[in-house]
């Protein structure tokens, strides 16, 4: 694995900002996609922050391409999980005793 990736947003080169700028001279200026450093920010999990430089990036990526992200990943039905729930009794702030409910999974 690269320890690098570009900008995933198609838009990054068009932002205009000082750390995109590349080239020599008045004539040969460009503006660049961003280069991400894998795990810049001390985590080598997979996490968003490895595919786009900032939140500006994300979310124009989201905007532009969210109906086909969801598309990828159609939810037909509600998933759900297991759970427990334990009724314990203590007593508030008043000294009365009370009933408190406390989920734990199985």
């Amino acid at each position: 694995m690269s320890k690098y990736n570009w900008c995933h947003n198609p838009d990054c080169h068009k932002i205009k900002t000082q750390s995109r700028v590349r080239g020599t001279g008045d004539d040969n200026k460009v503006l660049r996609t961003m280069k991400i450093k894998v795990g810049r920010y001390g985590n080598h999990q997979p996490n968003i922050w490895n595919y786009f430089c900032n939140n500006n990036c994300l979310f124009s990526f989201l905007d532009k391409f969210a109906q086909e992200i969801a598309n990828t990943y159609s939810v037909k039905q509600p998933s759900e999980t297991p759970i427990k729930v334990v009724k314990q009794f203590g007593t508030n702030w008043r000294g009365d005793t009370c009933m408190v409910k406390r989920i734990e999974r199985k």
